[in-house]
């Protein structure tokens, strides 16, 4: 056996010893920086290997650079950090030798350099004028890693592949994106009928009050309903109104039964052309058809008719727990302090029995109170 021989058995055999003795470490001491037995004698075989001599012809014939690569990302960190080392110094290997050889000095329009540079990660970056241009009129060569071949393009020719590059991208962009949409069922045309006429009518009805909605969310000002604008389009009425008729038929029963007073109220309030929120909401599903048939009118209300609601509910409240005969209201006093004769009062007994009440008046205009006897 020959030198070179000799040389890539030594090679292969300290790589061998290294591989085996960072996959041992793998298994006891997943990303530790403690040392261990295994290793001690992974960095030592990398050690070894960074000692041997080596030429370009053994790396290629064996490999090892190639193979060798995933221990730059060992969680152990003596090995990565060696093995890093081990992989740059082999390339200053290779280049030293190409410059004796009399290749030129980037070295990369040699053969064997095109083999053994696939012993550093590749890296796909997008030809750009900036970062491969410094002439307009120089030639750039660019490695093809799959062939070990070198390749020369012009400057146009590389503007051209990148503008095909962003154009396939772009069009597959825009597939995924169709294939996303239609991912879901298709839309209905119109209702789909069960044969029963009254059904059949209900279905219609909602149909027809969830097609209004896009229209409605549309002309409104408010700025939640604009963003919310392409989820309702997303929305398909047609299947909505059939799977609310068949919940709302399943827990209530036909249309003509006991329950005709509970369906006539819910499509009072879906009908409604004040009631665009409700409508919405279940369009969009917050509110889902297995619940419609248990709200309240309260919770069918409007946004705005709900507001309304709670300050009436408010003032109720206040005007309940406030301390205090009550007062009635007259025009009768005029204020000394605005001129108004908006005013509330009431009496109260505050001397003895045989004096007059005390009126004790407030007006409305400006608060101002006094009394007098």
């Amino acid at each position: 056996m020959g030198a070179a021989g000799t040389m890539e058995r030594e090679l292969l055999e300290a790589f061998e010893a290294a591989r085996k003795a960072a996959d041992a470490v793998g298994e006891v001491v997943v990303g530790g920086e403690g040392e261990s037995p295994e290793a001690a004698r992974c960095v030592d075989a990398l050690r070894r290997l960074r000692g041997a001599r080596v030429t370009t012809a053994a790396l290629v014939s064996t490999q090892v650079g190639k193979r060798i690569r995933y221990l730059t990302k060992h969680p152990h960190a003596s090995i990565k950090a060696t093995a890093s080392d081990l992989l740059g110094y082999w390339k200053k290997v290779v280049i030293e030798e190409d410059k004796k050889n009399g290749t030129p000095q980037n070295g990369k329009s040699s053969s064997t350099m095109a083999k053994v540079e696939m012993v550093e990660p590749m890296k796909v970056e997008k030809a750009s004028p900036r970062a491969t241009v410094n002439n307009n009129n120089m030639d750039i060569s660019v490695m093809n890693h799959k062939g070990g071949k070198v390749e020369k393009f012009s400057n146009a020719e590389l503007r051209t592949q990148s503008v095909k590059v962003e154009k396939v991208q772009k069009e597959v962009h825009e597939v995924c994106s169709v294939k996303t949409v239609q991912s879901g069922p298709p839309r209905l045309a119109s209702i789909v009928k069960c044969g029963d006429a009254t059904r059949d009518r209900f279905r219609g009805i909602l149909g027809d009050a969830f097609s209004r909605v896009y229209e409605e969310t549309r002309k409104d000002d408010r700025e939640e309903m604009r963003n919310i604008i392409d989820e309702v389009e997303a929305c398909d009425p047609f299947r909505v109104a059939v799977t609310v008729e068949c919940a709302l038929f399943q827990k209530l029963g036909s249309f003509n039964g006991p329950n005709k007073q509970r369906y006539r109220s819910l499509m009072f309030n879906l009908k409604d052309d004040n009631n665009t929120d409700f409508r919405r909401r279940v369009l969009l599903g917050q509110v889902g058809p297995e619940r419609i048939a248990d709200l309240t009118p309260a919770e069918m209300a409007s946004d705005t008719r709900k507001l309304e609601n709670k300050k009436i509910e408010e003032k109720a409240l206040f005007e309940c727990e406030r301390v205090g005969a009550p007062k009635a209201t007259t025009d009768q006093f005029k204020c000394g302090r605005c001129g108004q004769r908006k005013t509330t009062y009431y009496q109260l007994q505050t001397r003895s029995a045989d004096e007059p009440m005390t009126t004790f008046v407030t007006c409305v205009n400006c608060n101002n109170h006094w009394k007098f006897c």
